[in-house]
């Protein structure tokens, strides 16, 4: 599902950035994006060439029992999902440069646990793809740097990515915390649906000064100039030591797949993010 159909919410911020658009191009670039996500939804066939590498977000609750059978689950649905759908083959081992051939492999898929209260399972299938992968950025800002380093940091990253990412992108930024830790969640604030605000009014202020200032670089839909070079951008944070200042930027491309689906302790299955037909 997630490399077939976007999440309602992408569809409808990019059928805005459509409507909206002023350059001739970049509204043919927009137009073209639509017609091919709609192309991929009639077909069941994935919308971009680039599948990505598999991630998986789980959502575990603490009173679910089998929980050690869900990696190996996982796996065997990536190798079906890669013959059935097809998935482009991307895991390749990087001293050997050798393809799996079949998207698993050592950590890959990779999963992100959480021990959440309940007894049902939520799982978010996230394909991230190479082109926007590659531009995403840690900076290890000085602390004095401050909310004014950290817009700079990601202003700078959105113009060195140019067209590289296949804008009009969305922006995961987090701060605080470690490296690690700022990469994590910057990647996982892309999970937030394009139409939920930030809960945290200071977030949500400084969220929407980047769009304007991401937007005001003109890049435009495919780099190729317009009003559009991101459709959101996401902020989270984590306490940080006294000494560091790390800031970490995830970017998406256009194709912002996500697909979550909830088990329920009786077996039930109910899709949160597509149609229950599929």
């Amino acid at each position: 599902m997630a490399v077939t159909e976007l999440p309602q919410d992408v569809k409808e911020k990019l059928r805005d950035a459509y409507r909206r658009e002023e350059s001739d191009v970049g509204k043919t670039q927009l137009k073209t994006i639509l017609d091919n996500i709609a192309l991929a939804e009639r077909t069941l066939t994935p919308m971009c060439q680039d599948t990505g590498v598999i991630i998986f977000y789980i959502k575990a609750g603490a009173q679910v029992k089998g929980l050690d059978k869900i990696e190996d689950a996982l796996s065997e649905a990536t190798r079906r999902a890669t013959r059935e759908i097809p998935l482009r083959p991307n895991a390749v081992n990087p001293f050997t440069q050798k393809n799996t051939g079949d998207n698993t492999g050592r950590f890959i898929p990779f999963i992100h646990w959480e021990i959440v209260p309940g007894n049902s399972i939520e799982i978010t299938a996230f394909p991230k793809g190479g082109g926007c992968e590659n531009v995403s950025a840690l900076g290890m800002l000085r602390p004095g740097d401050g909310v004014k380093g950290l817009k700079k940091f990601v202003v700078e990253t959105v113009m060195e990515a140019g067209a590289k990412p296949c804008p009009p992108n969305i922006i995961g930024v987090a701060v605080g915390g470690g490296a690690d830790i700022a990469m994590k969640l910057a990647k996982k604030t892309l999970l937030r649906p394009l139409n939920q605000p930030n809960p945290v009014a200071e977030l949500a202020r400084l969220e929407k000064e980047l769009y304007e200032a991401a937007n005001s670089t003109g890049i435009g839909p495919m780099g190729l100039g317009g009003r559009f070079t991101v459709l959101g951008v996401h902020i989270e944070y984590a306490e940080r030591h006294p000494a560091s200042y790390p800031v970490g930027v995830a970017v998406q491309c256009w194709a912002a797949r996500r697909a979550s689906a909830r088990i329920h302790s009786n077996g039930a299955v109910e899709y949160l993010t597509h149609r229950q037909s599929r």
